[in-house]
């Protein structure tokens, strides 16, 4: 046979694509990647004859997901596929390429436009013939079917799980965190304290707003973590958002959500249910109401104070007027939504409940057992005033050290040349903003232990202010007045039914009372 009768055979261009959805084992020295290239080099191999050959540029994309084609390996396929090098691509089964049937119908548009033909090494396809094709779209429905069915199997497992209080993952939040052996949350001792003042915050300002600003003023961020595999997630500064995530977390409480569903948590709580359920009402009165706190036009004592026991709600101050006389009232805010029988008393003449509070205060004065208790009180509000600052202090000169050590990183680097210049001036202005943060943060705490120290009174104090009280109330006007409950009351609760109020006293408020007596005498 003549030389020019001889067909010259054409040289097909083969490119290996491998996967593997998860990262674990990808460090070894003979990994699922190298796998399955050898076996798709072997066949390419032993297609030599009709003119198969291997490239050299390797497809693999460790870690992702066959259920997108959001993959850097596949993209660079895929480019090089519409730069015309490529004929055919090579993988070691389809649910390697994609595990979804629309993706993959996708796929097969774009080896269409140019050509390109699809094999599989362990199963038979070819998408050059129809049989192919046909096996192809058969191998892909079966495809999709288990992956499908790993998902709902997932699901419900995950569903079951929360159901019985298992923490099934994700991202710890402040306070909690994940367990060496994992699979449960574990308080973080240094940063359950910050939780716990995110809500007294709240319960004291009243307002997200408010609350935010002081959290960043002080520099608080949300949490800091570090994952398996070992890359650090700085948390940002609170916002609004990030705050009112916080505070209808019901993690916090023990306890897990699913579906709008809360079951009780295998991990601890860090908040009390009552304070939990008190935050989520004054949200729910904020969403609702969303207007500035009025003028005390009529001289309540007890604005924002009084709470119903029976409906959960706050008395709220209201008015009739009858002729030329005004007569005050708190009513309770749960009986005006839903009908005055569902509270045992809807209506409290204010008068009577602001007097009977101003005796109680006047008892405590009289009542040496009461005294002593109130002391004990105040010492211990002391105590957990002490162990939150304490406990910042150390989570904010961590974050100080790590962001020392960042800087003494970057500089070195800036020194050596082996990063871009711009970038690490930018990042080490971050950082200085940051450690400045914290270093006026960290003396603020210093004064605040001090005030707090200060706050506490002792005995001979705690005597002297409360003979006071009573003399100097009766020349005191009514804004006068309400500053004083005000500062000394944090809430009352009043038990309808059984006609029975408890008063809950700021821990400082009696330090605060001698102040303000000792400036009207």
């Amino acid at each position: 046979m003549s030389t020019a009768t001889k067909t010259e055979r054409r040289t097909v261009r083969c490119a290996i694509y491998t996967r593997k959805s998860v990262s674990e084992g990808l460090d070894q020295d003979f990994n699922s990647l190298d796998a399955q290239r050898e076996a798709g080099e072997a066949y390419i191999k032993s297609q030599r004859a009709e003119g198969w050959v291997c490239m050299d540029e390797r497809y693999d994309d460790g870690g992702f997901s066959g259920g997108t084609l959001e993959r850097p390996a596949l993209l660079a396929l895929l480019s090089d596929i519409e730069a015309g090098e490529i004929d055919t691509v090579v993988v070691y089964k389809v649910d390697r390429l994609s595990r979804s049937l629309l993706d993959f119908s996708k796929l097969v548009e774009v080896f269409d436009k140019h050509d390109v033909s699809f094999v599989s090494v362990t199963q038979p396809i070819n998408t050059a013939d129809s049989t192919g094709r046909l096996m192809l779209n058969i191998l892909l429905s079966f495809a999709q079917f288990e992956r499908e069915v790993i998902a709902d199997r997932t699901r419900d497992k995950m569903c079951a799980a929360r159901r019985r209080g298992k923490w099934v993952g994700g991202y710890p939040v402040l306070g909690y965190d994940v367990h060496p052996d994992g699979g449960r949350l574990v308080v973080n001792q240094d940063e359950a304290p910050m939780v716990r003042e995110l809500f007294r915050l709240y319960t004291k300002h009243r307002s997200l707003s408010k609350v935010t600003a002081e959290l960043q003023r002080r520099g608080w961020t949300a949490k800091s973590w570090t994952t398996k595999r070992g890359r650090r997630r700085e948390g940002n500064l609170f916002s609004k958002s990030t705050l009112q995530r916080h505070l209808t977390n019901v993690t916090y409480i023990g306890c897990v959500e699913h579906q709008g569903q809360v079951y009780p948590g295998e991990h601890d709580g860090i908040i009390r249910k009552a304070t939990f359920d008190k935050v989520q009402e004054v949200l729910a009165e904020n969403r609702v109401s969303g207007r500035t706190k009025s003028k005390n036009k009529y001289g309540f004592l007890l604005r924002g104070l009084l709470r119903c026991s029976a409906c959960g709600t706050a008395y709220v101050p209201t008015t009739s007027k009858k002729r030329n006389t005004v007569y005050r009232y708190y009513t309770c805010s749960g009986a005006q939504k839903n009908g005055w029988r569902t509270c045992p008393k809807p209506n409290l003449q204010a008068h009577q409940m602001e007097q009977t509070i101003v005796d109680q205060i006047r008892v405590i004065g009289q009542d040496p057992k009461l005294q002593a208790a109130t002391l004990r009180e105040v010492h211990r509000a002391a105590r957990e005033t002490r162990s939150t600052l304490d406990a910042e202090e150390r989570s904010l000169r961590k974050d100080l050290d790590t962001a020392e050590a960042e800087k003494t990183g970057l500089l070195r680097a800036l020194a050596g040349g082996e990063a871009c210049g711009a970038a690490i001036s930018d990042r080490l202005a971050d950082l200085e903003d940051r450690t400045a943060t914290l270093a006026i943060r960290l003396a603020e705490i210093d004064r605040e232990r001090a005030e707090a120290e200060r706050a506490v009174v002792d005995p001979d104090e705690l005597t002297t202010a409360l003979n006071l009280f009573d003399p100097v109330w009766e020349v005191l006007h009514a804004p006068e007045r309400a500053r004083i409950i005000e500062l000394l009351i944090d809430r009352i609760e009043y038990d309808g039914a059984a006609d029975r109020l408890a008063v809950t006293f700021h821990p400082t408020g009696i330090k605060a009372l001698a102040e303000e007596v000792a400036t009207c005498e």
